[in-house]
């Protein structure tokens, strides 16, 4: 049976230490570690954290209108089974090794080293800015994510993104078997050393971007402001329906596009002939 804790005010540490079965509404976490450490089955909302730790080790947690202060941080470590709506997060590192999050119109306005290492995770209408969000993840389903910060989602892998823009230096870095769908990503370097990219009716826009690439597909991209692109990246697959500013040393696969700046084949041990460049554009004088 589930107990109610309407309108109250809680401090100290541990104030609500395995607590389990609550609906928590109305409330305030004022100051004192871990208030809800160890809990389970906790419905909260309409509801303010103003002071760190406080839902580690917990599973099973819907959260609804809460806000977090920015001394709230490290907020959501260890954790299992969460769902987070409508909610409004100032405090850096609040996920950290927890598993089957849902998240639904969240902001982040300080997303400083959050949601690291955590696995099967979804997030619709998100928005996020800091850097280094989405760290070694594995499993992630975002729909209409919004980031700006650097270095998102390195090292993840198993990633799924829809509808989304990035603003965001070094994205996509050291990952594995990622697709990006309807997209746009401004930054550079985007995805290097990353293995099994999918870029699907995305717009582009990365300095020396693409580079160190295995097994990179881009179906109908547009790609702007890039150049030196596609450096010592292997099994390409590129359908680019904008000029590409200058492409450098890929070392296997097909590129078309309607124009190529400048084609740049500078390294003696690459063979030219295993990379097939097309551009569909005539040059007029």
């Amino acid at each position: 049976m589930t107990k109610t804790l309407n309108q109250q005010t809680f401090t100290g540490e541990r104030a609500l230490f395995q607590a389990h079965d609550l609906h928590i509404t109305n409330s305030t976490f004022v100051d004192g570690e871990s208030p809800l450490k160890h809990g389970a089955n906790l419905a909260i909302d309409h509801t303010i954290f103003k002071y760190k730790y406080p839902l580690w080790y917990t599973n099973n947690a819907q959260l609804d209108y809460t806000t977090w202060q920015p001394d709230a941080h490290a907020g959501i470590w260890y954790t299992t089974n969460l769902t987070m709506n409508h909610s409004m997060v100032r405090a850096t590192k609040t996920f950290r090794h927890a598993s089957y999050l849902k998240m639904n119109d969240v902001t982040f306005a300080n997303a400083g080293e959050t949601l690291w290492w955590c696995d099967h995770v979804e997030l619709n209408n998100v928005t996020a800015t800091g850097d280094y969000f989405g760290m070694n993840n594995d499993h992630v389903v975002a729909n209409n994510l919004k980031i700006t910060g650097n270095y998102a989602f390195d090292g993840s892998k198993n990633v799924e993104v829809h509808n989304s823009t990035f603003i965001t230096h070094d994205a996509f870095w050291n990952c594995d078997n990622v697709t990006v769908y309807d997209s746009t990503i401004i930054g550079e370097y985007l995805a290097w050393n990353t293995k099994n990219i999918t870029f699907i009716n995305c717009w582009l826009e990365s300095d020396q971007g693409l580079c160190y690439v295995e097994h990179l597909t881009l179906k109908n991209c547009s790609l702007l402001n890039t150049d030196l692109s596609f450096e010592y990246c292997s099994d390409i697959d590129a359908d680019i329906n904008t000029t590409i500013d200058s492409v450098k040393n890929p070392i296997s696969g097909k590129i078309s596009a309607p124009k190529i700046g400048q084609v740049i084949f500078d390294d003696p041990q690459i063979d030219a002939s295993r990379t097939t460049i097309t551009t569909t554009e005539e040059e007029h004088n």
